[in-house]
């Protein structure tokens, strides 16, 4: 995600990263050089101008299907910001919970703390596509940190390691069973939440809508100069790349924030999530960050 001063409009206004305009620059620049052949050959060869009532209407009605496309995208955007925030939250709460009820065991407590702070950049990766527990792995049981790395659902595995700290925590008659209730309480909502990105993850905007834009986008477009060229001549080309510029531009936005949990610019900051409840974690748990275990090296 890209940080800026929403109140400085020049600072970024030239700015190229996470603009979209490389992302949408071939399709803009054929609008241009499509509309130029148009105009040339309206002038020299043959007239060919058509009413623009039509692209008119037309207007109108794209601009409703592109406020449905960027309204559904970037509510998807904002559903996976806050079950990212829910995440912050229930760990948080967890580890609060520990320190409280069972923190004279700094052992049980480190490791539960470790694999809370691991279930977040685990959970990253599987929304990537990718495995991992993010850069504490190697300070996890070795053997238990691959198998968790090897399981069908990797944060499915850690969640379970953790729910392993909060019953040996039990059965060692540290906390009783209604404290190991409410304490997994939260990392099933961990869980939850997951479920929620990964609900957002593999549903896309439906494939009807999505066919149904970019078509009516490229006709209305391409066909435009034949509207314009009549009442504006070369300025058309002016006109068609500013409009042009705008409609693939909305519908690009669209297409960038539907998917928030990946490495594009206008993502979520998910690293950066990551690092800030492995720091609040540790801290809370009084474990300091350079703290190495003598246990092997290498995941």
């Amino acid at each position: 995600m890209i940080n800026y001063d929403p109140h400085k409009w020049l600072d970024h206004f030239f700015d190229i990263r996470g603009s979209l305009v490389r992302e949408i620059s071939v399709r803009v620049g054929l609008c241009v050089v499509w509309s130029a052949g148009v105009v040339a050959f309206h002038k020299h060869v043959f007239p060919v101008g058509m009413p623009s009532t039509l692209h008119t209407l037309m207007g109108v009605a794209m601009g409703m299907l592109l406020v449905f496309r960027t309204s559904s995208s970037y509510e998807r955007f904002w559903e996976g910001r806050k079950l990212w925030g829910g995440i912050v939250n229930e760990t948080r709460n967890l580890i609060r919970g520990a320190c409280v009820h069972f923190g004279n065991d700094r052992d049980l407590l480190a490791l539960l703390t470790r694999w809370t702070s691991a279930f977040p950049w685990a959970s990253m990766n599987g929304l990537r596509g990718v495995d991992g527990l993010g850069p504490q792995a190697h300070e996890l049981p070795k053997d238990q940190a691959k198998e968790a790395i090897n399981a069908q659902h990797t944060p499915l595995a850690v969640a379970t390691r953790m729910s392993e700290c909060l019953r040996a925590a039990r059965d060692k008659g540290l906390i009783s069973d209604i404290v190991l209730t409410s304490l997994d309480s939260n990392i099933q909502q961990l869980v939850d939440y997951l479920g929620g990105c990964e609900r957002i993850r593999k549903t896309p905007m439906p494939f009807a809508y999505a066919v149904h834009l970019r078509r009516a986008l490229v006709i209305y477009c391409f066909s435009l100069p034949f509207a314009l060229v009549e009442t504006y001549g070369w300025t058309t080309v002016v006109d068609v790349l500013l409009l042009a510029y705008t409609f693939f531009g909305i519908e690009e936005i669209g297409v960038e924030i539907e998917g928030p949990f990946g490495h594009d610019d206008n993502d979520l900051p998910l690293e950066d999530i990551c690092e800030t409840i492995h720091k609040n974690l540790y801290a809370l748990a009084g474990i300091e960050r350079l703290e190495r275990e003598k246990l092997p090296e290498g995941l």
